[in-house]
């Protein structure tokens, strides 16, 4: 059997921090201002007054402290509450592809290989730009990357989808050397007045190489040893936004067309199926879980990946067994599991094992046993 092995891995992190605290003071100032604005309405019954956010409040809600962002001016003004992107001209490169060149380019040092190289583009992300060009042709073409490129959305499971997807097509034989990229402005998504859900998602981008274990020039690679991938239909997480939208222009600019979930029955429904999920993988491939070295999961809420990690291992992991980003980087979508995985795996010796796995909208679960050259 054809051994497929990551040979290398990038992440380009976006030029803006931005803390809880300073989300907060945006949002309450936005809160004040429409109490304020509609109190008749209030005071008659006729709307529900708004309530205050806090740091404390994120922080315990979601375990993250802060987010990166390609762009923060709109969202801290509670006129705008939005990133503010400008439209490119099409003959410049998209802000996507910029940041997946960034990232692909870390991915192909690490690799010692050439982008010219590369004959298998795939950009596996939940937030694409526009339904085509393909994103991942654009990015194709200003790597000068050969071979075909195209997109592959499955939510917060792209990457392990597109991953297991790109594995595949090495094994046999259609390509030599895959890029998958994970180019995430998951705040463009988002509805910055709402409380429940203003503080979840940061912008990333990450990437990593794929080749046959014989073709790869480093020494010590991953080797994906085994990868499952399932879906099951839910409404529990949706975003409605698509090209239909200008069809109904009375609902074009409605929140059903932001990021929205059900939490509660998102942790209910999902984490049990990941738990199950990565426990008959384990068991189908022989592994026990003391020979585990690391958990790299899918950073969307601390809760719940404490929950897996604890679940699997029989004992509440440390960072080192299940890594955290989400603290910092907050919830990238498809990118987060990578960015633990980019972040938290030069310290592991050849023979290690590890389990990378995301989950999200669908439903969507993604997992990965690697280990060690």
């Amino acid at each position: 059997m054809t051994q497929i092995v990551i040979s290398g891995s990038g992440l380009y992190t976006p030029p803006f921090a931005v803390s809880n605290q300073e989300l907060v003071d945006a949002f309450n100032q936005y809160v004040d201002l429409y109490n304020e604005e509609n109190a008749s309405a209030i005071d008659a019954g006729q709307l529900a007054a708004r309530q205050h956010s806090s740091s404390d409040f994120i922080e315990k809600a979601s375990g993250i402290k802060s987010r990166y962002l390609m762009s923060k001016e709109g969202v801290l003004d509670p006129d705008i509450m939005q990133p503010l992107l400008a439209e490119r001209p099409d003959e410049q490169p998209s802000i996507m592809v910029e940041m997946a060149v960034a990232a692909a380019e870390q991915a192909l040092l690490a690799a010692g290989r050439r982008p010219e190289e590369i004959d298998l583009v795939m950009v596996a992300a939940s937030n694409m730009p526009r339904p085509y060009p393909a994103l991942a042709i654009e990015l194709q073409h200003y790597l000068g990357a050969a071979g075909m490129a195209f997109d592959m959305n499955v939510a917060c499971s792209s990457a392990t989808f597109g991953i297991k997807t790109a594995a595949d097509l090495l094994a046999a034989g259609t390509a030599k050397l895959a890029l998958v990229v994970n180019p995430e402005i998951c705040s463009g998504h988002l509805n910055f007045r709402d409380r429940d859900s203003h503080f979840i998602f940061g912008d990333a981008c990450t990437a990593v190489l794929l080749e046959r274990a014989e073709d790869c020039k480093v020494a010590k690679p991953w080797h994906l040893v085994a990868s499952k991938l399932t879906t099951q239909y839910s409404n529990n997480i949706r975003n409605n936004f698509g090209f239909l939208n200008r069809l109904s222009p009375r609902t074009r600019f409605a929140d059903d067309k932001l990021f929205r979930q059900q939490g509660r029955k998102v942790f209910k429904e999902v984490l049990p199926l990941v738990c199950d999920q990565i426990a008959d993988q384990l068991a189908a491939q022989g592994w026990g879980v003391d020979g585990l070295s690391r958990l790299w999961l899918h950073q969307a809420n601390l809760t719940m990946n404490q929950f897996i990690a604890r679940k699997l291992l029989g004992h509440d992991a440390s960072q080192e067994e299940a890594p955290v980003i989400l603290d910092r980087y907050g919830n990238t979508s498809s990118a987060g599991s990578i960015i633990a995985f980019h972040l938290h795996q030069q310290d592991l010796p050849s023979g290690a094992r590890g389990v990378l796995c995301s989950f999200g909208a669908g439903y969507s679960i993604g997992s990965l046993l690697l280990e060690r050259g």
